[in-house]
């Protein structure tokens, strides 16, 4: 069981919605992709409130640390292989992305499990304020004006760069970490 408060709540608010947008998104009734949209923008407002409330109310728990990005990263992928799905983005795309958000998870983890802990920094946040908004929009919009069509392309290299800004800092903090290590005096036998 994970701690009950209102950050926790809101990460588990946002992964049940994920199939809603899904089935919102996916399923063919009128008014589907306003209703996609809207639960995609609710569900993006939720992670912006549930980080700042946490840190502000003391209410970082081990659970969101861990599945608030977790909810993140499935909701942006699944509205992007729906959105693949129904030829309104390009499946390179969402692969690029999709690539660069499990490259980063994974050696984010094995970092972690070294001591190495890279904070979000101002590529990341700006790589997903640009994909919520180009999302919503190739969401609500079909089919898309040339203006969102750039928005896409914007995304994918704000999301190329912070990935490389991510892996350069991650090199960075582990060199520093190594030299740590090496300068700490050897216990004798």
């Amino acid at each position: 069981m994970f701690p009950v408060n209102v950050p926790n709540v809101l990460t588990l608010i946002r992964i049940l919605l994920i199939p809603v947008l899904l089935v919102a998104l996916l399923g063919e009734f009128e008014e589907g992709d306003l209703v996609a949209a809207v639960i995609f923008a609710i569900a993006s407002l939720t992670d912006a409130f549930d980080g700042w409330y946490a840190r502000r109310r003391g209410s970082v728990t081990t659970f969101g640390k861990l599945m608030d990005p977790i909810a993140d990263k499935l909701m942006v992928i699944g509205a992007l292989l729906a959105l693949v799905s129904l030829d309104r983005l390009a499946a390179w795309v969402a692969m690029v992305i999709i690539a660069r958000e499990l490259a980063v998870t994974v050696t984010r983890m094995q970092a972690t499990q070294q001591g190495v802990v890279i904070p979000a920094n101002w590529w990341g946040k700006a790589k997903t304020i640009v994909q919520v908004i180009a999302i919503f929009f190739v969401i609500a919009l079909d089919p898309t004006p040339g203006w969102v069509d750039a928005l896409v392309y914007v995304m994918v290299a704000i999301t190329v760069i912070s990935g490389i800004d991510y892996f350069f800092g991650l090199r960075r903090q582990l060199e520093a970490a190594r030299e740590r290590r090496d300068r700490e005096p050897t216990p004798a036998p």
